[in-house]
């Protein structure tokens, strides 16, 4: 059997290189993850997803990472509100 995954992130910095390409290629963004300020806000001014973004996202993050994140979680406003807080949450709760 062949393991095509990548291998766990070393440190929170690679985590967070992870995840915002993980959002990039998820959203098809025209962006480099580089150019994804850490913690700049997802929503609105800052990389202006919407909600169906964020939805995306949370689906991509789930298959990748084995966690669960449910839509009508009150603490989604705070997970999503940075690439730092996602990468932190992912961190703190990713089973793979």
């Amino acid at each position: 059997m062949e393991d095509n995954q990548k291998p766990a992130a070393s440190s929170t910095a690679d985590l967070q290189r992870e995840v915002a390409e993980l959002m990039i290629e998820c959203l098809n963004l025209e962006i480099t993850e580089d150019q994804i300020t850490p913690d700049a806000p997802l929503y609105g001014e800052g990389l202006g997803l919407d909600s169906i973004d964020v939805l995306e996202v949370a689906l991509e993050v789930s298959k990748r990472y084995g966690l669960q994140l449910r839509s009508d979680s009150d603490d989604n406003k705070t997970i999503f509100s940075s690439l730092r807080s996602l990468s932190d949450y992912i961190a703190a709760q990713r089973t793979r």
